[in-house]
């Protein structure tokens, strides 16, 4: 087991990893202890009572956090005509047709997210096995294929971000930066579990939300009360 630093082993006597903050305590808890000399990336992970193998307890949409990520997107985009211009105009890095299919194809991965037009889609499908296991696939259910491309553009720069429950039943999502205060990231994490409440599936049955847990890069997890947010007792 790798040796803890004093670091390390100092930030972990301040939280026992029992408590059940509310979620403004818990935000400057993090904040506080986000001490590397770095500004280091804040996530929330909460874990929730589904079991993703079902289709009807999949979990999975878009948000547009409030304060965006602290975090620059580069965003490709697959439009033609009118479209690639409306990209361009919204601030896309990337624009391509058949052009770009056929660079992602070569190995060309220099984009965080993906948007499509929806005629690009039948040229976008070949590109799959490439985007799929890189969460980059676009998708209509969480906007990234549309119509409206400059909304998906902007929305994208604003920091908007995608989630999905993974196989354990956690959906991890990044909601800023130590350098935020700490009533940003508390909007931004609220945003997301506001959310995920209103996306319960009807056949989820027991505890919902398990588990909400905040931290930064390199400092310990700091656990919030899931019962602020739904009203009932979560999961020890």
């Amino acid at each position: 087991m790798p040796r803890q630093s004093k670091r390390t082993l100092a930030l972990r006597e301040q939280t026992d990893g029992t408590d059940r903050l509310s979620l403004d305590e818990a935000c400057q808890k993090v904040k506080s202890m986000s001490t590397a000399k770095f500004d280091e990336t804040i996530d929330l992970a909460v874990r929730l009572g589904v079991n993703p193998r079902h289709a009807d307890q999949m979990v999975r949409g878009a948000v547009v956090l409030p304060h965006g990520t602290g975090q620059k997107v580069r965003i490709a985009v697959f439009a033609k005509g009118d479209k690639a211009k409306e990209a361009e105009e919204a601030g896309a890095d990337i624009v391509g047709d058949d052009d770009l299919v056929a660079k992602v194809q070569e190995g060309f991965l220099e984009f965080d997210r993906v948007i499509a037009s929806p005629d690009m889609m039948g040229q976008v499908g070949k590109l799959g096995r490439v985007l799929g296991p890189r969460g980059l696939m676009p998708n209509p259910k969480v906007g990234t294929v549309t119509p409206n491309i400059k909304q998906a553009v902007q929305e994208a720069k604003a920091g908007k971000i995608q989630y999905r429950v993974e196989k354990a039943g956690i959906i991890h999502a990044r909601i800023g930066k130590a350098s935020f205060e700490a009533s940003q990231i508390a909007e931004n994490a609220n945003a997301i579990l506001t959310q995920l409440v209103r996306q319960k599936p009807a056949t989820a049955k027991g505890t919902y939300l398990k588990s909400i847990t905040i931290s930064s890069s390199m400092g310990p997890g700091v656990r919030l009360d899931p019962a602020a947010f739904t009203g009932k007792d979560s999961e020890a």
